[in-house]
């Protein structure tokens, strides 16, 4: 039995008796245990499995002794505070999300400025006065509760939302009477990965079996299931309507064409690829037909067209196409191709007006055009500049359609469009306290270890001197087909304004060019993403943008795991290091929640005896040596982090902790009533934002000043 660590804590918390600045920290005593996995004949020491245990009380009070340290390390960086405050001043501006129609509605999200939550707004036409339909910030008083999905019934008479609470990814769907704003008693647990899709007087969901008790929130995700509720009957008497009961790790996705005439399914085993099922609805008795095999290539159902479904596909075009299917005569063969594969990435396809919308990527910028519904191309969507399209929206028939664009130094704004005249008016411009014309991007391509030419975009204040002496933030990605396109985000305002210098690298892995250049970023081509990042870093020092002391590594997720893998295998190259939220035991990351659905990206260490000694030899956790000088670190987790479960980094930092020789601190925050980011209240957000920049800046050299 684990000896309690109360008294072992307490003692290990107290600080040296010297001031601040002295380097040395006193960690947290982690016990260490002898616990050994066997490998394909390898022993691998795993002493902290222990942590793994979010429910007992040792893995509480390491949770809390790590807060302390970590809390009283912050609170003596003279700049914090003042950066906070102005986090929250430049933060406190009006935010419109696109607006979007639904069951002859208008909807749109809006935040005052400070709220926790935005606020769903609706409205009868654009002419009528809009009126809160859902304020989340009366859900709970700290924030923690979020809505995270909404759906109007196409008749307009209900809506149904699901909310999340504390950050996690289990959510519950609730039902409003929008006739008079009532509540419905219907309310759906359990729902997972899920969309709300209308048919007749109830909707289909997925979700899964009740989770064993304490298991809610690191047990593994098995048996996905799409099920039909009607309005008014017992939620036990939903009914099943898609399940594989032989294979407990497959996920599943229904939705219902517009027209209502087709339910469409979704399965796969992964982040990307899968399988595609048509039942038609007009036909009760009707079965389920199988468009397409999994998982080798991803299909989506765009919508019904003229008896046929519109699908974007990677399918024989890993640029991605569009093609119209029947699903009377599924075979590729009888595919009618509307829009080809082309040299840039096919990124999405909606339809608006009479016309199909679609989304290119091009060198990680967004360009939207129109096609007539024979795939002839119309006319160009005409953007202030290159940036992001960040949502776009538009109903068959309609004659206005609405969009965001947003780029590194161009605040995030709505345009309202007229399809007829093509012609864009600012619907919501960004209030921002912000001057665009102080900083600038430029977008560079440089050469990997292996010679491939990689872009990142590079923002800073006018006037910036390459004198290898510059503040640099290195931030990435590279992975699951995810690309990294141009944003604009008021937390690294101050640091820009400080003088720092903000990388963005569109690293393999990802989707920018593709679906080559998402392989070439996976399993046994996962070091390709670590060397990029590396050769990045490397580019910017010989340019002289900045140099090694100067340099912070910053990524979340996926991205967390980059930060872990390139400071274990170049600690020399970078001064500081934030993973957020990180995957960072690549041996046991397929044993929780939905971790078993990555192993499309990264392999499995138990796959085969090739793929465990390339997930051990770059393994963060495994990768940490004795005797070595690592970056100044601050990890990032949350304690409602359902999908990459905390146990990561509290395994990760206590073996960082452990080994750390020199100067440079090593510490976790550890966030409550949070998850793996969705949802987070405002307020924690600013938080955790002053909190990670001001640890950056001290630990960069800065003198900030607000």
């Amino acid at each position: 039995m684990m000896k309690h660590f109360t008294t072992i804590f307490a003692a290990a918390m107290m600080m040296q008796a010297c001031q601040f600045e002295d380097p040395v920290l006193q960690y947290p005593q982690t016990q260490r245990s002898d616990h050994k996995d066997v490998y394909f004949g390898t022993e691998v020491a795993d002493p902290y499995r222990w942590l793994e245990d979010d429910n007992s009380q040792e893995t509480a009070e390491w949770v809390s002794a790590q807060n302390t340290l970590t809390n009283d390390y912050l609170s003596k960086i003279t700049f914090r505070e003042p950066l906070r405050q102005r986090l929250e001043q430049i933060w406190n501006y009006p935010k419109i999300g696109v607006p979007f129609k639904k069951g002859g509605r208008y909807y749109f999200f809006k935040n005052d400025g400070l709220q926790n939550q935005s606020v769903l707004y609706v409205q009868e036409n654009l002419e009528s006065e809009p009126r809160i339909l859902l304020d989340p910030n009366t859900f709970t008083s700290d924030g923690t509760i979020a809505l995270a999905g909404i759906s109007p019934s196409p008749d307009g008479r209900y809506f149904a939302y699901s909310i999340s609470r504390g950050g996690s990814d289990w959510n519950e769907i609730l039902v409003m009477d929008l006739t008079n704003g009532s509540m419905l008693q219907d309310t759906v647990k359990w729902v997972k990965f899920s969309g709300i899709s209308w048919f007749g007087n109830g909707f289909y969901y997925s979700a899964y079996d009740a989770p064993a008790e304490g298991q809610a929130l690191s047990g593994s995700n098995e048996f996905h299931k799409i099920k039909y509720h009607q309005l008014g009957a017992s939620v036990s008497d939903d009914v099943v309507i898609f399940e594989d009961k032989a294979n407990p790790k497959r996920n599943f996705y229904g939705f219902v064409t517009d027209d209502s005439k087709f339910l469409v399914v979704s399965e796969s085993q992964s982040t990307s690829g899968n399988a595609l099922y048509v039942k038609s609805l007009d036909d009760p008795k009707s079965a389920f037909v199988k468009i397409a095999d999994g998982y080798d290539f991803d299909y989506s159902v765009i919508d019904h067209l003229n008896g046929k479904l519109l699908v974007l596909t990677t399918f024989n075009a890993p640029m991605k196409q569009l093609v119209l299917i029947d699903p009377a005569n599924p075979s590729f063969e009888n595919w009618t191709v509307i829009i080809p594969e082309a040299p840039q990435v096919l990124e999405s396809v909606s339809l608006a007006g009479d016309f199909i919308y679609a989304e290119y990527l091009e060198d990680a910028n967004n360009k939207g055009y129109f096609f007539d519904y024979t795939g002839r191309k119309i006319k160009q969507l005409e953007l202030p500049t290159l940036g992001t399209i960040s949502g776009f929206s538009g109903d068959k028939g309609d004659n206005v359609a609405f969009y965001g664009f947003t780029s590194f130094t161009f605040p995030s704004s709505v345009y309202q469009l007229n399809l007829k005249t093509s012609e864009s008016s600012v619907y919501a411009a960004s209030q921002v306290s912000f001057d665009p014309v102080a900083f600038e991007t430029e977008q560079i391509f440089f050469e990997s270890k292996d010679g491939t030419k990689v872009p990142m975009f590079i923002v800073y204040k006018k006037g910036m001197k390459k004198n290898g002496n510059n503040p640099l933030l290195l931030y990435g990605y590279g992975g699951f087909d995810v690309s990294l396109t141009p944003s604009f985000s008021v937390s690294r305002l101050p640091f820009l304004e400080q003088g720092g210098i903000y990388v963005s690298v569109n690293l393999r892995g990802g989707g920018e060019y593709g679906k080559k250049w998402h392989e070439a970023g996976q399993k046994l081509n996962k070091q390709n993403v670590f060397d990029d990042f590396i050769s990045a870093a490397e580019y910017l020092i010989a340019n002289k943008y900045t140099k090694p002391e100067k340099i912070a590594v910053m990524g979340g997720s996926n991205g967390g795991l980059l930060v872990g893998a390139v400071m274990t295998q170049r600690p020399d190259l970078f001064k500081v290091a934030i993973p957020i939220v990180g995957v960072l035991d690549m041996l046991r990351y397929q044993n929780f929640t939905i971790g078993w659905a990555w192993s499309g990206d990264y392999g499995r260490s138990d796959d085969n005896e090739e793929m465990f000694r390339y997930l051990y030899n770059y393994s963060p956790l495994h990768n940490i040596k004795q005797g070595v000088s690592y970056p100044a670190t601050l990890a990032i987790t949350a304690d409602h982090d359902d999908r990459v479960v905390p146990a990561h980094t509290f395994k990760f930092m206590s073996e960082l902790q452990h080994k750390q020789t020199g100067k440079n601190p090593v510490l976790v925050r550890i966030e409550t009533k949070a998850g793996h980011g969705a949802g987070k209240p405002t307020s924690k957000m600013i938080e955790e934002n002053a909190d990670m920049y001001s640890f950056i800046m001290k630990n960069l050299g800065m003198k900030p000043k607000f």
